[in-house]
């Protein structure tokens, strides 16, 4: 059984405390997490800004070339991980033990998380708008048009930390590396398993262990995190993006709350969208915040819903080493009859219809874990409380709205993909504040283009842009 033991600062750190790590389905322990508790995390803060001078040694144009063997290192070889040398299949296994995906989207998560290592100077590129990137090592500089240009960075390390839903979100905190920052990670107590062999072959690519932390432990830990780094992120629920707003020192990750708009100029034609609505909606399990979990439409929600419901409604619970196996399952039991019992409250209400409900039972529990299997509901209106509900598995409302009306009812949405042809409604769409990523055509939710930002420019999170003049 492999042991994983924190890092402070590059150097493993023996713990007196361990917690297991056990299989999603059988409960039997397969990995011993050391942990740290909150304080330590604050004492090493004190020492982040060597974090960052270690990675200053290197110039950026260096680091992005490390990270590209980074990206190969981490999807390809055998690496260092805690007291064992891990495979790329050993990963895939102990992932997916742990988190109740399924082998092939821990594959998929893990090409993710590579291709954007490996692709980093363009992400950079787009990401700071072609800004010559010694400019934010060196402070200040030249932009080209006989104007200085600044742009001071605000931490010496970004801390964050981590969920245990998705793997894939680990792609957001990757660029803090080539932009010279350091990192202090709380690994998610699920999920320790990206952090750990990325930060790994971070380090087999030779970017220096001093600049990287990781800290399991409890929720304390995330805590100290948030409170002893300039510049944090987190992933959580609503309630977690409530706490944060407005905090310039934290950026909050949560519910995407992503949609689809059909026009009334195409929703006649709703049946050549039905591939690219099934797959925003299961992809993935559901678990991501870029799953569609709303599908708005004037006319023909009936008939849109019950097509969706026809192609996942019967989908099952298959093994997770299955290539055609689609859901996860929900490691902590009470999550999956919790969220089970808030479905069937939104069911309760008047005009809202369970389309799936004719495919069989949708809570499967067994000893250690359960699953909750598709569901397509249909609301009438926006007014349903369904309308603005997302879960994590493949849930999907259809909505009956007006298209005058969807874009001030649609409420905050991460990723919005409006289908249509109709400029008047593309121009709102654009104007509209309530869409963060904006799709305009027929492109899945889930589909992202890794050289635009999403949720929030990592760039202004880390850097302040402001006045610097220098005397002749």
């Amino acid at each position: 059984m492999i042991t994983l033991s924190p890092l402070r600062w590059g150097k493993p750190y023996e713990s007196l405390d361990f917690k297991d790590v056990v299989h999603f389905d059988t409960g039997a322990p397969i990995a011993r997490v050391g942990t740290v508790g909150g304080g330590i995390v604050g004492r090493d803060m004190r020492k982040s800004h060597l974090a960052r001078e270690a990675l200053l040694q290197f110039s950026t144009d260096d680091l992005i070339e490390r990270c590209k063997k980074a990206a190969e290192l981490f999807e390809k070889s055998d690496l260092s991980v805690g007291d064992s040398t891990q495979s790329v299949d050993d990963f895939v296994h102990q992932q997916s033990a742990s988190t109740g995906l399924p082998e092939h989207m821990c594959r998929s998560n893990m090409a993710k998380n590579s291709f954007v290592l490996a692709h980093m100077g363009e992400i950079l590129d787009c990401l700071t708008r072609g800004l010559d990137l010694s400019i934010l090592s060196r402070g200040y500089g030249e932009e080209g048009r006989g104007v200085i240009v600044s742009y001071q960075v605000q931490t010496p390390v970004l801390g964050a930390v981590l969920p245990n839903n998705s793997p894939g979100v680990h792609t957001l905190w990757l660029p803090a590396v080539p932009l010279q920052i350091g990192l202090a990670l709380k690994p998610g107590s699920q999920e320790p398993w990206t952090p750990y062999r990325m930060i790994s072959a971070f380090i087999a690519a030779g970017i220096p262990a001093e600049a990287f932390s990781l800290y399991p432990g409890d929720h304390d830990v995330g805590g100290a995190i948030m409170t002893k780094t300039s510049r944090s992120m987190i992933f959580g629920s609503a309630q977690t993006l409530a706490q944060h707003a407005g905090n310039p020192r934290v950026q909050a990750h949560g519910p995407g709350f992503s949609k689809i708009l059909l026009g009334d100029d195409v929703v006649d034609d709703w049946e050549d969208y039905l591939d690219l609505m099934v797959e925003s909606v299961l992809s993935n399990s559901g678990r991501s915040c870029i799953n569609c979990s709303g599908i708005w439409a004037s006319r023909h929600t009936r008939e849109i819903g019950e097509a969706i419901a026809k192609r996942i409604g019967p989908v099952d619970v298959l093994p997770p080493a299955d290539d055609s196996a689609q859901l996860a399952a929900f490691t902590v039991p009470a999550m999956a009859t919790g969220t089970y019992a808030m479905v069937q409250q939104d069911l309760a209400e008047s005009g809202v219809t369970d389309l799936t409900a004719e495919y069989g039972e949708k809570l499967i529990e067994r000893d250690h874990c359960a699953y909750l299997r598709p569901m397509v509901v249909l609301a009438d209106s926006p007014d349903r409380q369904v309308a603005a509900k997302e879960y994590m598995f493949p849930f999907v409302s259809v909505v009956q709205c007006p298209q005058a009306e969807m874009l001030n009812r649609i409420g905050p949405t991460l990723i919005g993909t409006v289908i249509t042809r109709d400029g008047d409604l593309i121009k709102a769409a654009g104007n509209s504040t309530d869409i963060d990523r904006l799709n305009i055509g027929a492109i899945p939710t889930n589909r992202l283009n890794w050289l635009q930002p999403h949720e929030g420019n990592l760039i202004d999170f880390l850097f302040r842009s402001r006045a610097y003049q220098i005397a002749e």
